[in-house]
């Protein structure tokens, strides 16, 4: 690892004032879960480490009044955990539960869950000299992709967006508020994410010296949920999941949202799941059929066709789960 300066500043401002204006010579510490080995790997080697553990505005939940507000440094444990959050946004506290294990979810952050970095292997190896690493070659395209991309037309990069909790959060209509030397501005979660190519970009629409300081999420009733499909259940990334969020009078949904994650370098909007599904009344056969519809498009690599069904399976059960459907598949 590289030696650094570490830096623990009591405020977002002065956390702001360490940062660079380009990305590379200073990196922001949350849990460390990522960045900590991302310098154990020599992919991040920072002249500055800047904590952001010491500063007490970026922790908490406030789940009062028309929104929920919960801080950017505030541990996925603490999210899956809560109980207002836990009844008004399932989607949200069951993405967080699934992240990683204990140790993970203790440690882990809100704000650092949305802003790491991908886990391609490819751009994790110090060795091999990516698109992402100023390289000219996406070697994901022709080499080990099984868990990459099948939403891949016009991006030279395959990389997944690794967030578990953003499909939930985007479904569900929430904004960031973001922290940049002069301002603070709002960045609706929809618009957050980047698919980046080069490495002056980053997976995310954050300037180099600009901090998430909290996220906010709107309390408007909606039906949600998040279903996951994993080859395991302990620490380990899904390799498709699927959120949604919808409006429930009597049995017909309105107001549908679909987030496809992990098929596709950011976070995927299903509008045409959400079109066939939408004004319905939601039935094992309509969710399928808007299964069906999410999985559309998809343009698998060589050695991952099979999350197209994933795909189908992850929504058409998400749908069922939000709105109230004996979970048949658990019996």
């Amino acid at each position: 690892m590289k030696n650094f300066t570490y830096y623990r500043p009591k405020t977002t401002e002065e956390a702001v004032g360490l940062l660079d204006n380009r990305w590379g010579p200073a990196e922001l510490l949350a849990g460390g879960t990522d960045l900590l080995d991302l310098q154990k790997e020599y992919v991040a080697q920072p002249d500055k480490v800047i904590s952001l553990i010491g500063i007490d505005t970026l922790t908490g939940i406030k789940p009062g009044g028309n929104a929920a507000i919960i801080g950017a440094m505030t541990k996925l444990a603490e999210i899956a955990e809560h109980p207002e959050l836990r009844k008004l946004f399932p989607a949200l506290t069951t993405a967080a539960g699934d992240i990683g294990g204990p140790q993970i979810r203790n440690m882990g952050t809100l704000g650092g869950n949305l802003c790491q970095r991908n886990r391609c292997w490819y751009f994790r190896d110090e060795h091999v000299h990516c698109l992402l690493k100023g390289g000219e070659k996406c070697f994901a395209l022709d080499g080990e992709n099984r868990y990459h991309a099948i939403f891949t037309q016009g991006h030279k990069c395959v990389i997944v967006s690794p967030s578990t909790l953003a499909p939930a959060l985007i479904a569900l209509n929430a904004v960031a508020s973001v922290r940049s030397p002069d301002k603070t501005r709002s960045v609706a979660l929809a618009k957050f994410f980047h698919a980046p190519s080069t490495a002056v970009e980053r997976e995310h629409v954050l300037a180099a010296n600009e901090i998430v300081e909290s996220v906010t999420i709107p309390k408007e009733g909606l039906k949600n949920a998040s279903y996951e499909v994993r080859q395991k259940q302990s620490y380990d990334w899904p390799m498709v999941q699927a959120a949604v969020a919808f409006k429930l009078d009597g049995s017909k949904v309105s107001g549908v949202r679909i987030v496809l994650g992990h098929v596709a370098p950011t976070p995927l909007l299903a509008e045409t799941a959400a079109r066939a599904i939408e004004g319905k009344e939601l039935t094992e056969q309509s969710a399928a059929a808007a299964g069906k519809a999410a999985a559309e498009g998809a343009k698998p690599l060589a050695q991952n066709g099979y999350k197209t069904k994933l795909i189908e399976v992850a929504v058409k059960r998400a749908l069922l789960t939000a709105a109230g459907h004996k979970k048949y598949w658990e019996a």
